[in-house]
């Protein structure tokens, strides 16, 4: 064990050992521990757990436990002490399980000590099989989720099986922000009378807040933020300002990083920083000064998926770094930030695609593996 690693209370190890019949078995992780020579010192990269299909979404309990998404459809409790994992919860909402649908990413709500609130997106079809990403809230009792709870369904469900997102986030202010992919339809993102291709905001209910940009706008979604985006797997909140960043993956070539303003229109798919995937040029961004512009990009792409700002004390020369996953890079981006430009990049590779990056309570960068036999790796300075 660890001794960065926070220490259990008696009471979640008497549940942790009651529940032992629903454990995955133990990972011998201390065997298969790798290093990552760093610029700032060498990082040791050691999984947590192992065997999880395609994981997509993690956030930690108050007590240290971690929820994980499962693409397919499970989501499961991991116990990073024990380097076990439960069995999948009962109660998970029926998913749309195609290419990139399925169950997407998972927060523990902002009140979760009050209500116990935890919420998710999934990818949902109808009777007729177009689909559309939703997002719920439920409670955690023991193995099950508890009174299901839609707060957000995206409009309309249509068909083909790319681009659902989606990241949730919370601000200190209490606005739940939601990242949705265009559904890979292009056009409509730039259109306000649909979600596609937009960040919505509302109350953690699913209410909408007054103040949305559009709310008085006929004919426009009450609840988009901004739109003319492409497809969004990362969100995170900026820990001293309290605002949105956000990315997303651009065409062939050009990933953007976005600080996504209230009402402004990203452009997608009229500019990009990439070209289309048969190599036909799309307009720069500067050529439509019109659209609001990514603080950064990639050429080519790394397949952005997941993002964190470091404010942890395990690794003090990454505090206020933004550190953002890589699908095809297969590796950590650590982006050193001042104010909204980038002024450094270092890569940290894993050798897996990674779909999840996250800061955990320990101070330990958490990392998923999108892999049919992914994992759950844990990032800490190399004794």
């Amino acid at each position: 064990m660890s001794p960065r690693m926070p220490i259990l209370s008696a009471a979640l190890v008497a549940t942790a050992a009651a529940l032992a019949p629903l454990l995955v078995a133990q990972v011998p992780a201390a065997a298969q521990t790798q290093q990552i020579d760093a610029q700032r010192g060498p990082v040791a990269v050691e999984p947590v757990v192992t065997g999880l299909d395609h994981p997509w979404g993690m956030d930690f309990l108050p007590d240290g436990r971690i929820l994980v998404t499962e693409r397919p459809g499970q989501m499961r409790i991991v116990y990073p002490q024990e380097r076990t994992m439960s069995a999948p919860l009962d109660g998970v909402p029926e998913v749309f399980n195609r290419g990139q649908g399925g169950l997407l990413d998972v927060r523990v709500g902002p009140t979760y000590d009050q209500d116990g609130w935890i919420y998710f997106t999934y990818a949902e079809a109808n009777q007729q099989g177009r689909a559309s990403t939703a997002a719920a809230r439920a409670k955690l009792d023991g193995m099950r989720l508890t009174d299901v709870d839609l707060v957000f369904r995206q409009i309309p469900k249509v068909t083909g099986n790319n681009h659902f997102g989606s990241r949730i986030a919370f601000t200190p202010d209490g606005y739940m922000f939601i990242t949705l992919g265009e559904r890979f339809k292009f056009q409509p993102a730039q259109e306000l009378t649909n979600h596609l291709g937009t960040v919505v905001r509302l109350w953690p209910d699913g209410s909408v807040p007054d103040d949305n940009p559009f709310v008085n706008t006929e004919g426009a979604l009450p609840e988009i933020w901004s739109f003319g985006h492409r497809n969004s797997q990362g969100a995170a909140v900026h820990p001293e300002t309290g605002r949105l960043w956000m990315h997303e993956h651009g065409p062939r070539g050009g990933d953007e990083i976005n600080v996504p303003e209230a009402g402004r229109n990203y452009g997608w798919p009229v500019v990009s920083w990439g070209q289309h995937y048969n190599g036909q040029p799309i307009p720069d961004p500067p050529t439509h000064p019109e659209f609001a512009d990514a603080i950064h990009y990639w050429n080519p792409v790394i397949a952005a998926s997941g993002m964190d700002f470091y404010t942890g004390d395990l690794f003090p020369e990454w505090q206020g770094d933004l550190l953002v996953g890589g699908l095809v890079s297969e590796a950590v981006s650590r982006l050193e930030l001042n104010g909204q430009d980038v002024a450094g990049e270092e890569r940290l590779p894993v050798g897996q695609r990674v779909r999840a990056v996250k800061q955990g309570p320990d101070g330990a960068v958490y990392v998923l593996t999108d892999e049919a036999d992914g994992a759950l790796l844990r990032l800490t300075p190399a004794q």
